[in-house]
């Protein structure tokens, strides 16, 4: 997995934005995963204080990004794929800006952001390492991330992986450790990392996303984490910055 891997994936990216005119189509994802994600997150976050900048890291079509503007908060987007963007800017989210850009590379002073949301990025990358390392330096002390990715745990996950190696097949997507990114953004100087498990059906049993959402069924993989751990077909990791000196702090403009 390298260079290749995630060549396959812009390209894919590139595609699904020109075939696609809705954000699941555009990101690669299907309309039940989309909507999944989006309620898990809302579910998750406390608003922050208007006014506050924030990043929406690999961006897609931007619907992330309008949530983050009903709150009031001032958010900059990216993405590596400039059909993506064209569609993002296409969707009139006046009070924001977008660019192209790779996530290892990002084109911003650091610790220009209070806020960092990294969703549907690390699956199509061959080491998210650099990836968590250039957000970190983003951030302003006691910014905050929200990051996603594939659980490797997943039962589903693992015998995929195991079909295509006895077939002799390349892997699709790049499931992610959570432990590895909590581990990560711990020696990025992140503290208050908390990992939040993701269950999500396939598109053809939507039905039965809600029930898995239920509050009992919450609170059940909370208490069972070795069980959530295998069902689970995503997670998201949230961490603070710890604060120290020199980290960029005091720089308060966006280029």
């Amino acid at each position: 997995m390298g260079a290749q891997f995630e060549d396959r994936w812009r390209s894919r990216f590139e595609e699904f934005a020109e075939l696609s005119d809705d954000d699941a189509g555009i990101a690669g994802w299907s309309a039940t995963g989309l909507d999944a994600r989006l309620r898990r997150f809302l579910s998750l976050w406390k608003p922050a204080a208007a006014g506050g900048r924030w990043l929406d890291a690999g961006c897609g079509a931007g619907t992330y990004t309008r949530v983050l503007l009903r709150h009031g908060l001032s958010v900059f987007g990216f993405d590596y794929s400039l059909p993506t963007i064209r569609k993002a800017v296409a969707r009139n989210v006046d009070a924001t800006a977008f660019t192209v850009a790779d996530i290892r590379r990002i084109p911003f002073r650091p610790g220009s952001f209070d806020g960092v949301l990294c969703f549907g990025v690390t699956q199509a990358l061959a080491d998210s390492r650099p990836a968590v390392q250039e957000l970190a330096l983003q951030l302003r002390s006691g910014g905050e991330i929200w990051i996603d990715g594939l659980n490797v745990w997943c039962v589903v996950h693992a015998y995929e992986l195991l079909r295509r190696n006895l077939s002799g097949r390349p892997i699709h997507l790049r499931y992610e450790s959570p432990a590895r990114v909590k581990r990560m953004l711990k020696e990025c100087g992140f503290t208050d990392v908390r990992l939040y498990w993701m269950p999500i059906v396939p598109a053809r049993s939507r039905a039965l996303q809600r029930v898995i959402e239920a509050g009992a069924v919450d609170r059940l993989l909370r208490a069972m984490p070795f069980l959530a751990k295998l069902i689970s077909h995503a997670f998201i990791v949230h961490a603070t910055k710890r604060p120290s000196r020199g980290d960029g702090r005091e720089v308060a403009s966006v280029s």
